[in-house]
């Protein structure tokens, strides 16, 4: 028999959004009460290191210099240190240079680190500059899966760098937000729900970025007393819910059926088809921002949503709860 292949994309979108967490249903696990998520959630993940999309001339007094290319330097490189210090972005990288001296900057390429001796230009507004355009976060949304004692697990997978490897992250902050609609999805061309970070209310600290997901830790004042428990289940063939946020932030049951199910591969643990009418109606099924939303199957937690099939929006993958457990 031939194999089907598919085209899976990841579902974190990359946009401005925020939430308000409400309803949700949980598990007890070794002890532990863990509550079933389905809410939105605003991204910010500092990635580790300064990472260069673009290099640039530095307006002097006497001309332009370009510090960046006479070091060599090249779209993609990661800067990780500054005389042995540690940098994050471009505040770290400013306060670094900020006595005009040479500096000898420690770089990630391709895998492999080396150094540069770099001296910084004094810009006609001041201050020292590299003449370097850097990337210090990337933004999106989207949907906690659950929370076990005052830990977040989210998407099912991970936040990739433009490479698709995961992203080395030294950090982020998790966001409260709404869903305020969405682009429906069609074969070819998958779907996202649009939103918006809800007053830059943090809500929790971003602490790992696994192949499973992205995991941190909840505000302690983070409020727990609506939502509800749910006990973590084996999943199998048949039918089955997801609980995701497509309007608002309240999560809402959509019902699917998983067809087909295997808990030892890596991640790729379930194929998930939405059987919902509501759901095919308005969004044509699974869209960027639902990676995340939690599947529940005879009333207990298997796992969560991660990929959608770009050439069939009502198909995607899941994760299986035991893997995403393991990292939070």
């Amino acid at each position: 028999m031939k194999k089907r292949l598919f085209t899976a994309f990841f579902l974190l979108a990359i946009i401005s959004t925020f939430f308000n967490f409400n309803l949700v249903f949980v598990a007890r696990a070794d002890g532990s009460k863990i509550y079933l998520g389905g809410m939105p959630a605003g991204f910010n993940v500092a990635g580790l290191g300064a990472k260069i999309i673009g290099l640039t001339d530095v307006p002097t007094e006497n001309g332009y210099l370009s510090p960046s290319k006479d070091s060599e330097l090249k779209v993609g490189d990661v800067i990780i240190a500054i005389d042995g210090t540690s940098v994050n972005g471009a505040k770290d990288i400013a306060r670094e240079c900020a006595d005009g001296e040479i500096k000898i900057l420690t770089v990630k390429r391709d895998g492999k680190l080396f150094l540069r001796d770099i001296t910084p230009a004094l810009s006609i507004d001041g201050t020292y500059k590299l003449g370097v355009f850097l990337r210090d976060t990337i933004n999106g949304i989207g949907t906690i899966s659950f929370i076990k004692d005052g830990k977040f697990a989210s998407l099912g997978h991970p936040v990739t760098d433009d490479d698709n490897s995961v992203l080395e992250i030294s950090g982020g902050n998790l966001y409260s937000a709404v869903i305020t609609g969405y682009v429906r999805g069609e074969r070819g061309r998958p779907g996202e729900l649009r939103g918006t970070f809800v007053g830059g209310v943090v809500i929790g600290d971003i602490k790992s970025n696994t192949i499973s997901g992205v995991y941190g830790t909840l505000n302690k004042n983070f409020d727990l007393s609506e939502l509800q428990e749910i006990e973590v289940g084996n999943a199998t063939i048949g039918k089955a819910e997801i609980y995701s946020t497509i309007s608002g932030s309240k999560p809402q049951a959509y019902s699917v059926s998983l067809i087909k199910v295997e808990e030892e591969n890596d991640v790729k643990n379930f194929v998930i088809r939405v059987e919902d009418d509501e759901l095919l109606t308005t969004t044509g099924g699974i869209v960027q921002g639902m990676s995340g939303s939690p599947i529940v199957q005879n009333g207990k937690l298997v796992g969560a949503v991660t990929h959608v099939f770009i050439n069939d929006p009502k198909t995607g993958y899941g994760i299986s709860v035991s893997k995403m457990l393991n990292n939070i």
